[in-house]
Formats: structure tokens, sequence, C-alpha cells
């Protein structure tokens, strides 16, 4: 159940980077930057989606913490944008908080894989 909440909320902050990258293509905005944020904010969700096909439970928990590291990756982006003026308070508040909130999951669920180890 987690991990399908998990699944879904990664998805969803995937799809907004995607829009919140055309955008910023369109504004002509450093592209190194979007390539980054768009790489990093849609691996999290890819590789969640993986860990559900690991070849086992070291491969699962390690899908998982790719994951945490992509996500921590895309606050960065995303702050680096936003204190460029490059996107606004709202949008980036915005991601930054599902960030937290996908960050937070995935912790969690690190953590409770490795101790069921």
């Amino acid at each position: 159940m987690a991990d399908s909440i998990l699944r879904e909320k990664s998805k969803v902050f995937a799809k907004e980077i995607v829009f919140l990258c055309r955008w910023l293509r369109e504004n002509k905005i450093e592209g190194v930057l979007i390539n980054q944020l768009l790489k990093s904010g849609t691996s999290v969700g890819a590789n969640i989606h993986e860990a559900q096909y690991a070849q086992g439970t070291k491969d699962f928990i390690s899908k998982f913490e790719i994951a945490l590291k992509e996500c921590n990756e895309s606050e960065y982006w995303l702050e680096l944008l936003y204190e460029t003026n490059s996107i606004g308070e709202i949008e980036f508040k915005k991601l930054q908080s599902v960030c937290i909130e996908l960050r937070r999951m995935l912790v969690s669920t690190v953590a409770t894989l490795k101790t069921k180890k």
C-alpha cells in the first residue's frame, strides 16, 4: 500500500517536473539546469517503479536509495532555479514541498527495508 502511494506521488512529481522544464525551455532558461532537473526529477519515480522487479532484497533497497539521492538532487536544482530567479516562489515552494514529502517517505521506506533485511 505505502509503495503504491510512493509510486503515485513520485509519478505526479515527475509530471510536474516535465511541465516545469517545458516552461523553462520556452522561456530560454539555462539548458544545463533544465536537463539536470529533468533527469533527477523523473529518476525518482523511475527507480521506485524499477524496484518492483528488483533482483533481490539488496537490489530492491538500492533502487529506493537511488530514488532518495535523486530526490535530494532535484531539490538542489529547484533551489538553484529559485535563487537565480528562474522560477517563482509559489512554484518553488510547491515542488519543494513535494520533494520533502517524497524524501521523508523514501527515508522511512529504506529504514524499514533495512531492518527487515
